[in-house]
């Protein structure tokens, strides 16, 4: 499936929130629950923010992988997806919601990095 038709139906559905709103992080579009990012379309992938026990389960599982905006470093409660799992898109990215919205006020970066190879 085309990434941007998918993100699309992302979109669609997760705005239908009022507290969602649309936000850019790493100059890609994405979705945020107050000030709190939790999803992205970047580079063809969805990266979403999962809590790091779940994140590591689904790079395990070989279905994600640690998100590394370009710095050298792996983010490791976000988790990048390729087009091929576009069927699953709207599900991550409702749990990736579901986790942001339940953090405390400011609870948006601890933790949220490691170096690549880790």
């Amino acid at each position: 499936m085309d990434p941007e038709k998918a993100f699309g139906r992302v979109m669609a559905t997760l705005r239908r929130d009022p507290r969602v709103g649309e936000a850019k992080m790493f100059g890609a579009l994405g979705l945020k629950v107050g000030d709190k990012y939790f999803m992205m379309l970047y580079k063809g992938q969805l990266v979403v923010k999962l809590p790091a026990g779940r994140a590591s389960a689904l790079v395990a599982s070989g279905d994600g992988k640690y998100f590394d905006p370009g710095h050298g470093r792996l983010m490791r409660e976000w988790i990048a997806f390729a087009p091929d799992l576009a069927a699953r898109w709207v599900r991550l990215a409702a749990e990736a919601k579901g986790f942001v919205a339940s953090l405390p006020a400011g609870k948006t970066r601890a933790g949220a990095r490691t170096k690549t190879g880790r």
